[in-house]
């Protein structure tokens, strides 16, 4: 069994999750230009040298396995026409890097299709099943409706919202705090 991600690939329904190739680029760069994306997240629009070397560090995140402290992010396309349509991954919370967090983004023009749930549930039975991970969190605004749905919808469990984090990771505090641990998940499956 592999213990990185180099070689996954995950195929919904609809969706074709990989990780990250150099040729993603371009399309990536252009999705991540759309600042109505950042409204709920600890970053913002870059300049393309500064995606470029975020995405060469996407791309090295794939040679940690799945006994280090990784992160990863994955490039969601649509299997009918290989479009680019946003990003999904799992990986050490920033405030706590022994929390496993699922994120993704969906952008503006996918929005309302069920992208966000599809590759979401792909990624949690990836995460339990094949990188045998015991616990899957995860973190939302608490305005931010469409991603607290999503995340209910695949099953995890609104546990506490956070506070008390030091300054560095203020953005943290206020947000819900969601997990699921594989228990659970293997009962929602029943």
């Amino acid at each position: 069994m592999m213990n990185t991600v180099k070689e996954m690939r995950i195929e919904t329904e609809r969706l074709l999750i990989k990780p990250y190739e150099k040729g993603d680029l371009d399309e990536c760069f252009k999705l991540m230009q759309d600042k109505e994306l950042f409204r709920y997240l600890n970053m913002d629009v870059m300049s393309l040298e500064e995606y470029k070397e975020l995405f060469r560090w996407l791309i090295d995140c794939y040679e940690v396995s799945f006994d280090k402290d990784f992160k990863y992010s994955f490039n969601i396309t649509l299997k009918e026409s290989g479009a680019h349509i946003g990003w999904c991954g799992i990986g050490g919370a920033e405030f706590n890097h022994n929390q496993k967090e699922i994120f993704y983004l969906i952008g503006k023009d996918y929005w309302r299709k069920g992208y966000a749930k599809e590759a979401s549930e792909a990624l949690l039975d990836y995460g339990f099943n094949v990188m045998g991970l015991k616990e899957i969190t995860a973190l939302c605004k608490p305005d931010n409706i469409a991603s607290k749905k999503v995340l209910e919808n695949i099953g995890l469990k609104f546990r506490y919202t956070m506070k008390g984090l030091p300054e560095e990771f203020d953005f943290y505090n206020g947000e819900f705090f969601y997990s699921l641990t594989k228990e659970e998940y293997l009962q929602n499956k029943l």
